[in-house]
């Protein structure tokens, strides 16, 4: 059974947060035809307060290694990208030996982790996205075909290869009340299921932010049993904790790394942080829709899903 193959059979999904079938876009790249491909590890993590693809990258550095030379081998005449974020360059720029693998700083900040901005800045071009299509599997970095996964990702494909892979992701936990910590855990747990497995359920009322980081959703303790999609990310949130505060830190945080390409979002995300700092929110659902609908890429398109959702859910409720 070949790599495709076997991706296909573990129903991976790439853990960048889109959760697409990784062995779709392995398919996508191998069937193109070209004198030379791409495959780009993207390590940006950008996210506020996420460092889960810190956490693989100090301690299974060799697991995500094999992955991307599994890729290499797989994807004739090919060449492998690492792009990195500053820490995480500096981390491991001295632990990788493989001349087919280059390692890239990022510039991109927290959009970097948006796959056609991390092909820009690999080109030296402005960090900022790329209309699709075509997409990077046909015509990626210097218009060649590209596979794009992230550190995860390519740490699953090592295990599967290896027969090793049983269905487990990485989740990792933030918030004031709790411990926190990256934990390798079974696909398809509840909310409720990886706080109590790691020890991480406060005696307190509480809320949590999950799925994304910034843009995670709210859930109440009464959404507790459902499954975590997207990053496997939980922001523990007690009622002590200022809601407005919490928005004025994403906003300031969204606002601080917006690429400016668009308007909408642009604008839009600079409203909401006057908006939230002022404590006036009369009109901020138009903000949102405006987001939502114009919006060039998935940045502005997703930012209204955890200010929304946490003014319904808990400032309004």
């Amino acid at each position: 059974m070949n790599i495709i193959e076997k991706l296909k059979k573990a129903e991976l999904k790439g853990r960048g947060g889109a959760g697409f079938p990784t062995y779709l876009k392995w398919e996508s790249v191998l069937k193109e035809k070209s004198d030379l491909k791409y495959i780009i590890c993207n390590a940006a993590e950008g996210e506020l307060d996420l460092k889960k693809d810190k956490y693989i990258l100090e301690n299974y550095l060799d697991e995500v290694l094999n992955g991307i030379k599994i890729a290499l081998e797989t994807i004739d005449n090919s060449l492998a990208y690492i792009y990195l974020n500053k820490e995480y360059y500096s981390l491991i720029k001295d632990k990788v030996r493989d001349p087919k693998i280059i390692l890239i700083q990022e510039e991109g900040g927290y959009i970097g982790g948006e796959e056609t901005v991390a092909i820009n800045v690999i080109e030296g071009k402005n960090p900022e996205p790329r209309k699709r299509p075509p997409f990077v599997s046909q015509k990626g970095l210097f218009q060649k075909p590209t596979l794009v996964n992230n550190v995860e990702t390519f740490y699953y494909v090592s295990k599967i290869e290896k027969g090793e892979y049983n269905q487990e992701r990485f989740y990792m936990l933030v918030g004031e009340s709790i411990k926190g910590g990256v934990y390798e855990l079974k696909e398809k747990m509840t909310i409720k299921e990886i706080l109590k497995e790691t020890n991480n359920y406060p005696k307190g009322p509480f809320y949590v932010q999950a799925g994304g980081g910034v843009c995670g959703e709210i859930f109440l303790e009464e959404e507790f049993d459902q499954e975590i999609i997207g990053e496997g990310f939980i922001r523990v949130i007690t009622y002590n904790e200022d809601p407005f505060k919490i928005m004025e830190r994403w906003a300031e945080f969204l606002n601080s790394q917006n690429c400016d390409k668009c308007t909408p979002c642009r604008e839009g995300i600079y409203r909401i942080l006057e908006m939230v700092k002022n404590r006036n929110l009369k009109g901020i659902e138009e903000i949102f829709l405006a987001l939502e609908k114009t919006s060039f890429c998935a940045l502005g398109r997703g930012a209204p899903t955890s200010f929304r959702s946490l003014i319904n859910k808990v400032i309004l409720k």
